[in-house]
């Protein structure tokens, strides 16, 4: 998946982002590689090789505040930017242990490796 991704991001550059088609090939091989990395971090965690607990807290915090905006762009649109990262904290900061404890109890104790 990083491979396509980068070989669609390399393809939108060259067709030139100016345009509407360079630009989706652009974004969309972007984000297949953020998707790639992120899959590639979670198999690491969940399996006790390597501890991504930051990295995984945040991309539960980041998904949590694209979920909101999108939803109270319909519902309430006047909430302020501010109480959406706020509540992206308070999911980071709940998330970030529960995924510290799973990597220990895969890890066989250890809290980062």
């Amino acid at each position: 998946m990083v491979f396509v991704g980068l070989v669609l991001a390399v393809a939108g550059f060259v067709v030139g982002i100016e345009e509407a088609r360079g630009r989706t090939m652009f974004i969309a091989g972007i984000v297949l590689g953020m998707l790639g990395g992120l899959e590639t971090s979670v198999r690491d965690h969940f399996a006790g090789y390597r501890s991504h607990t930051t990295l995984l807290s945040g991309a539960v915090a980041i998904a949590t505040i694209v979920v909101i905006t999108l939803v109270l762009r319909l519902i309430a649109p006047g909430v302020p930017i501010v109480a959406m990262f706020a509540v992206g904290a308070v999911v980071f900061a709940a998330a970030f242990p529960l995924l510290r404890r799973t990597f220990q109890r895969r890890s066989g104790g250890l809290s980062f490796r």
